[in-house]
């Protein structure tokens, strides 16, 4: 088959890709071998894969498809999330827009159908791109958190832990995003630093009757439009500007509440004026003052943002327009002092990136988290669960687990798993999986009622609070415990995430784990990088900055796509992504075909003549050895998941080693044969070099390793089984290194000399080591068109002098030479050794480098402070001869 002129991956990619899953090679079921187990991080249902979930789901693929020609089981769990609400919203406005429905006219049942039928029109599409970069999933398990089995298991473990006293139900300050109108965790607030005013207000003081004493206390506030709400002044006990006050009121400007003046060490003599206004109901510092002092709560604001019927004054106006509003009438009662720049930090909502996150005392469902914490902590602290890199993530993950408060875990949405406590109409209420339970559980403390009369508690759960049980619900380990998968499947190998939900979902998969099946959910952990514009902007919608990833695909393929965000991304280390590492993907795989197309052109050209075998006999046998190096330093760093420096050792071993210097090496003259046997030698050198490169670009790798000769119908690269690699010899590498040395100084030389390479050279070796040249002589000999290599022991005249390493050469040629240009390239290179070995010296001289670096780090400067005196002593001999 003739072969394209370059790669063309639109068809290789859809071809190979439905081959592989026609034939089952991603499906895994429990067998002998032993497992590596991923689940895949569920992206949202409602959205669209970004590069940092491209990133994400690259390293999965290539730690699964490594893992999978080693020997292992590998199974990769994909699925999605319900993301409730997210989806919620969209589901909201989709209805608005499209049917002109509201929420509040459907039931729950008209609205959940709506919901499922938006997830199934929608749902498919982030899979589609998951198999469009290639990933070797197996789509038979595929798992959505709303399924029935997950369903199941998220009610049994609310009400495990609900019975073990680990959930409770009570009225806190809470944060409330008003435009989901839906409580959040800590977790899923945002703090952003911004500019804002603090607004000097007064409020009239009165003594204890009531009377006016005409005296005014000034307050400091960044929110007016909560004035409504206050219950009292507080000013520290210590401040004696405020002393006198002691049983006084003050006033309430706008709303003239009258509220007591208290006296705290919570406030701050120094900041503002010294004197708080206390809103219990919107702020969680003054909420606790409130507890403290048994204040009254007035909540002036309704769950979408709007001011409510207790604010007394611009009820129902948006928030912000009732602070313009509030703080305009302020200053028409001459109650406003003055406006002052202060920033400060407003907290917002994750799911609503554009909402400010109000503080609200509500009746919520909590989970009690210290308890499972300790162990979580235990676990990542002593090793059992690794972290990667480690160094990075430990110190913030061992923060946030000692100091880890309760979590907020009812939502008031109903796109979600609905809360199993059933309420009497006089508020009791049970935690049952049923109505009918729950009639027996109200039964045994006396309570006589039908389902009919019970109502189910009308919010759903926080969707962290079903994805924490992923590693495990994947396998149905809590709706059907002890099943085979589970058993086999779990703990999970290793988890790849971005670094960004450390707290909503690894911490808390790790607690799931230990609570619900007594160990570890995964025993690694790999977190991945931000990905971020070439600008270092964070990749963002608002933003118009992160491409698509179809588009990628179409324009560059999906390997090169892998490739260019693989190349540059370091684990745990933010990513600048830039379209030029996609096309440095291209190229590559351009440059793999180009190979391809020289090996065929070759294997109508094999002798069997074994005679000219010795002129390539280095090559092969270098090679063989570098690419040995290179598996074991792949399998090295794979080990530590440093994926990125992986890639970019088989990159350079595959376009340098292989393509610029081994086939060169071997390549045969104008119309003359190759031998056989390096022939099939450099197959088999291209067959480990795709197996190498596979789990990392899948799709040229297969089309290659089945062109470069006729295979069976099971002989398929991406189960090819990787074998031990033999350990390469090293005085064979250091050959190498030499030869690829000598060659690019010569023909460097030749090209200053204005030589053609056509014009043949006679190469003279000044060394005291010429067995170092024999065994690569005649190979040299070839690439620098040289028709003789003799060894000397003094300069020849006449000719261009050059010094590699501690060496020196001669290069014999017709061409009258400029003895200049050489004396002014030996005194460049003269200068620069000079600086070098001075800059080395300077650092052996300094005490503290030589005391406190490792002993071999000294000793590999001193090495390099011999050599550079060698080179220097014979670039000196060198000018002395010309």
């Amino acid at each position: 088959m003739e072969l394209s002129k370059n790669y063309l991956p639109a068809t290789v990619e859809e071809k190979w890709y439905k081959h592989w899953m026609d034939n089952g090679y991603f499906r895994s079921e429990p067998d002998g071998r032993p497992p590596f187990t991923v689940v895949i991080p569920p992206p949202n249902v409602t959205g669209v894969l970004h590069l940092g979930h491209t990133l994400n789901e690259t390293v999965q693929d290539i730690l699964v498809r490594r893992a999978r020609m080693s020997g292992f089981n590998a199974c990769w769990v994909p699925g999605s999330d319900h993301a409730s609400i997210a989806t919620e919203a969209k589901v909201v406005d989709m209805l608005k827009r499209e049917k002109g429905i509201e929420k509040s006219s459907l039931s729950r049942e008209e609205f959940l159908k709506y919901a499922f039928e938006w997830k199934d029109k929608y749902g498919g599409i982030i899979y589609h791109q998951i198999k469009k970069l290639g990933c070797s999933c197996d789509w038979d398990r595929v798992t959505f958190t709303m399924d029935d089995h997950y369903y199941q298991a998220v009610i049994k473990v609310f009400i495990d832990l609900y019975n073990k006293g680990l959930i409770y139900r009570g009225a806190r300050m809470i944060n409330w995003d008003p435009k989901a109108k839906t409580a959040l965790s800590d977790e899923e607030v945002e703090y952003k630093d911004l500019q804002g005013k603090l607004y000097h207000v007064k409020y009239a003081v009165t003594d204890s009757e009531g009377k006016a004493t005409g005296e005014f206390i000034t307050i400091a506030t960044q929110r007016p439009e909560t004035i409504m709400g206050d219950t009292a002044i507080c000013v520290n006990p210590e401040d004696e500007r405020y002393a006198h006050l002691k049983g006084h009121y003050a006033i309430v400007p706008l709303v003239n509440r009258r509220v007591p003046v208290i006296f705290d060490t919570y406030v701050d003599k120094e900041f503002g004026t010294g004197a708080l206004k206390v809103t219990p109901a919107h702020d969680i510092n003054d909420y606790n003052l409130g507890l403290k002092h048994n204040l009254e709560i007035v909540d002036t604001l309704n769950d979408d943002g709007t001011l409510s019927a207790a604010a007394i004054i611009f009820v129902g106006e948006d928030r912000f327009t009732a602070r313009k509003k509030v703080i305009a009438a302020l200053a028409a009662a001459d109650l406003l002092v003055k406006e002052q720049e202060y920033t400060t930090r407003l907290g917002y909502s994750q799911r609503n990136p554009d909402t400010v996150v109000e503080p609200r005392i509500s009746t919520q469902w909590f989970v009690k988290m210290a308890d499972m914490a300790k162990p979580a902590l235990d676990a990542v602290m002593e090793g059992d669960v690794k972290i990667h890199p480690g160094d990075r993530f430990l110190a913030t993950y061992k923060y946030w687990m000692e100091n880890v408060k309760d979590w907020c875990i009812s939502r008031q949405l109903w796109w979600g798993q609905q809360i199993p406590a059933w309420y009497t109409p006089d508020g009791s209420f049970e935690v049952a999986a049923t109505a009918a339970e729950a009639v027996q559980q109200f039964a045994k403390r006396n309570i006589i009622i039908t389902t009919a009369e019970l109502i189910q508690d009308e919010d759903c759960l926080d969707t962290w609070f079903s994805s924490w049980l992923w590693p495990m619900e994947v396998f149905n380990g809590i709706s059907s415990p002890g099943n085979k998968d589970i058993n086999y499947y779990y703990p999970t190998s290793v988890l790849v995430t971005g670094q960004d939900i450390i707290f909503f979902w690894v911490a808390r998969m790790i607690m799931a784990g230990l609570e619900f099946k007594e160990v570890k959910p995964f025993s690694d952990v790999y977190f991945t990088g931000m990905v971020r514009d070439k600008q270092g902007r964070k990749m963002s919608k608002q933003l118009g900055n992160s491409p698509d990833l179809l588009e990628l695909i179409h324009s560059f393929g999906a390997d090169a796509v892998r490739f260019g965000i693989m190349i540059s991304s370091p684990a745990g280390n933010d990513l600048l992504y830039d379209d030029a590492s996609c096309e440095q993907g291209r190229n590559f795989c351009n440059k793999i075909w180009n190979a391809l197309k020289l090996l065929k052109m070759w294997e109508q050209r094999q002798s069997a003549d074994t005679a000219d075998v010795a002129a390539t006999d280095f090559a092969v046998r270098w090679f063989e050895s570098r690419l040995q190096e290179v598996q074991t330093e792949v399998a090295a760093l794979h080990k530590d998941f440093r994926l990125s420096e992986g890639l970019k050792a088989i990159y350079s071993l595959i376009w340098d080693d292989f393509c610029s210097w081994y086939l060169e090496w071997v390549k045969p003259g104008f119309e003359q044969p190759i031998p056989a046997a390096v022939y099939h030698k450099t197959i088999g050198f291209f067959e480990q070099l795709m197996q190498l490169l596979h789990p990392y670009m899948p799709f040229i790798t297969e089309e290659i390793y089945q062109q470069l000769k006729v295979r069976t119908a099971d002989d398929i690269l991406m189960i090819k089984q990787f074998s031990s690699p033999a350990a390469p010899v090293h005085a064979t590498l250091l050959e190498g290194t030499l030869a690829k040395e000598v060659i690019s100084s010569i023909r460097d030389a030749r090209n200053k000399n204005q030589i053609k390479p056509k014009d043949p050279i006679v190469l003279h070796i000044e060394t005291k080591h010429d067995n170092a040249f024999k065994q690569i002589e005649g190979m040299i000999a070839k690439q620098v068109n040289a028709t003789a290599v003799n060894y000397v022991q003094e300069p020849v005249p006449g000719c261009i002098t050059l010094v590699i390493q501690k060496d020196k050469f001669y290069l014999g040629t017709e061409t009258v030479l400029d003895t200049a240009a050489q004396k002014e390239s030996l005194l460049k290179d003269l200068a620069y050794q000079q600086g070098f070995l001075k800059s080395v010296e300077n650092k052996l001289a300094n005490e503290r480098f030589v005391q406190n670096a490792k002993p071999e780090v000294v000793e590999a400067e001193r090495q390099k402070r011999a050599d550079a005196e060698a080179k220097i002593l014979v670039i000196s001999e060198s000018l002395k001869s010309l």
